[in-house]
Order: C-alpha cells, then structure tokens, then sequence
C-alpha cells in the first residue's frame, strides 16, 4: 500500500537536495565570474603598463625585446589563468552532483537488484 507520510518525506529530502545542489552552483559561479573579472582586470592594466613602457623606447631592438618580453609573460598568465578556471569549473560540476550521489547509489542499487531478480526468475 502507498504511504504517504514516506512520499512526503522523500519528496522534502529531494526539495532540500536540489535547494543545496543550486545554492553551491549558484556560489561556484559566482566566484568564477570574480576570478574572471578579476583577471580581465589585471590584464588590462598590464597593457596598459606594456604600451606606455613601449611608447617610450628609443630603438627598434628594445621595443622587439620588450614586446617578446611581454607577450610570453601575458601568454604564460593566460595558460595559468585557464587552468585555474578550468579546475573552478570541475570543482563546481563535482559539488554540483555530491548531493544526488547517494540517491543514485542507491537507486542504481536498487536497479540492479530488481534486474537480478528478474533475470533469475
């Protein structure tokens, strides 16, 4: 027989999951969009830096120097840069899914159980 206090029960535990599971998305952008923000600044700024340093260079062999100087400087930033937000995103999809794993578990569990059962009938 259908009973409804434990209907109700697990549909609150589900309600409550998916309000922590959104709650830590929701965090995980967040901090992502600063970091983003936050290097989009900082690489602003050293432009600027960079073209004012270069407007002021007297011959051709400094300003080729400078400008190699700078572009590995701002390519090795933006590689480290992408790993830090992609290790953010992986992070994020990790908590993300931790709330629904015990609920999977089980019911993949269940699953198969039910598949054994079946099968050796």
């Amino acid at each position: 027989m259908f009973n409804f206090d434990e209907a109700n029960k697990k549909g609150k535990e589900a309600i409550d999951t998916a309000l922590k599971s959104y709650s830590d998305v929701s965090k995980g952008f967040q901090a992502i969009a600063a970091e983003t923000a936050e290097y989009s600044k900082k690489s602003f700024q050293d432009g600027v830096t960079h073209f004012e340093t270069l407007a002021g260079v007297k011959s051709f062999e400094a300003a080729f120097e400078l400008q190699s100087t700078y572009v590995k400087s701002a390519y090795e930033n933006f590689v480290a840069e992408a790993t830090k937000l992609g290790e953010m995103y992986a992070d994020l999809a990790k908590n993300a899914f931790k709330p629904y794993e015990a609920p999977v578990a089980a019911a993949t569990k269940a699953a198969s159980k039910a598949t054994a059962t079946a099968t050796a009938a």
